[in-house]
């Protein structure tokens, strides 16, 4: 089934009664009357499939984890609260029988390296960053460290590489390392990781998936050997995401391969057009024949397909000039998320890497005069027209 039919049918229309409702009901009980006893101790002992209590498992969850576990072609998923809950939920899974050591990709959202070393280092879980785009020293850290886990994002955040994930995988599976992609960037529109490979897959839900930028939310979803570790953890630690998000999730996934579709080619014009503007010092996007993973991208990304992500720098500027540009766009939202239906920007020195320390920065290549927008729905024409007054 193609994925814009899975979209809009996976996990809908499941009989709970003699009338089947055309959409999911969103369910808000914490608890289920069992008909007897012996069935509430089978569905606590996970011996028969049902609902006694939210933490364990809720229909409306349910739903839009079978969504999402069809639109990724996995085994199973997990709904959780945010994004970085469900990569936390993630590592905590994968690391509990293997070293407690992490190789992170150096290109990658700042929470992500924040909830490495900030909360999961004092317990012991360490980190080390690599470019994942050298599998050459992939394949050494590998070797010398015995790491746990391989971390990376599909289209890094913000600077848009892509990694080679066949081969990350390869490797990853000749050492027994888990391979757990942030596919939020990409969404399984562009890319499925695993099917090229990846052990487990994460979203923050709240991003292009859901799309509206009313529902936070994370999803994790993953192949058989994982997802039973996954789900014991969650019964007891409880990262759930609640069911009216999860409704508001499921509604939005209906729609994001069209939304996705739009915004990858206003994305795609947008970046174009940068690329002519006089004060505009350098634009990534993944479309461009120069980038420097063009080959990765080749194989990777459908024709056309890039992203809807579009970051570029302004020409001498510093932090003065950049507030002024974006304080003088007036159609474009500032504010700190991507993915929504409307064109969103943030400085990500201030924003989502700006606990990053600027040594880090440097060897990402994050500079000051960086400006990250996220391509909304609206008319190529207006979002152009907008950056346009502002750069003047």
């Amino acid at each position: 089934m193609n994925l814009h039919t899975k979209a809009v049918h996976a996990g809908d229309r499941k009989p709970a009664q003699k009338q089947i409702p055309v959409s999911t009901p969103v369910h808000f009980a914490a608890s289920w009357i069992c008909t007897d006893q012996a069935e509430q101790d089978r569905i606590f002992g996970a011996e028969e499939k049902g609902f006694a209590y939210s933490r364990y498992a809720n229909p409306t969850n349910e739903a839009l984890e079978q969504q999402i576990t069809a639109l990724e072609n996995g085994h199973g998923a997990l709904a959780c609260a945010t994004g970085m809950v469900a990569l936390q939920h993630a590592l905590t899974a994968v690391l509990l029988d293997r070293p407690r050591r992490v190789l992170c990709a150096r290109d990658i959202y700042g929470a992500t390296l924040k909830l490495l070393y900030d909360v999961l280092g004092p317990f012991g879980i360490e980190t080390t960053l690599i470019d994942t785009n050298d599998l050459d020293a992939v394949r050494r850290a590998i070797e010398s460290e015995h790491p746990g886990a391989l971390l990376m994002e599909t289209i890094s955040n913000p600077l848009l590489r892509v990694g080679d994930i066949p081969a990350l995988a390869q490797l990853c599976r000749a050492s027994n390392v888990a391979f757990i992609v942030d596919n939020t960037f990409a969404t399984p529109l562009l890319v499925r990781p695993l099917e090229l490979g990846a052990h487990i897959v994460v979203h923050s839900s709240t991003k292009y998936l859901s799309g509206h930028g009313d529902a936070m939310g994370g999803l994790i979803v993953s192949g058989e050997p994982h997802f039973e570790t996954i789900r014991r953890l969650s019964r007891i630690v409880g990262p759930i995401l609640g069911p009216m998000e999860c409704f508001l999730t499921m509604r939005g996934i209906k729609t994001f391969p069209l939304r996705m579709e739009r915004q990858c080619a206003n994305a795609r014009s947008l970046a174009a057009w940068l690329r002519t503007h006089p004060k505009v010092e350098r634009v990534f996007y993944p479309d461009d024949p120069s980038h420097p993973d063009a080959a990765i991208i080749a194989r990777t990304l459908p024709e056309n397909l890039y992203g809807g992500m579009v970051s570029f720098e302004i020409g001498d500027a510093s932090k003065p000039e950049v507030f002024a540009f974006l304080d003088r766009l007036q159609l474009c939202v500032k504010a700190t998320s991507l993915g929504d239906v409307h064109t969103m920007v943030l400085h990500p020195w201030i924003a989502s890497h700006r606990d990053v320390p600027p040594k880090q920065k440097e060897r990402m290549g994050l500079r000051e005069n960086l400006v990250r927008f996220s391509i909304g729905i609206e008319h190529i024409d207006d979002i152009i027209a907008d950056i346009h007054q502002a750069l003047a």
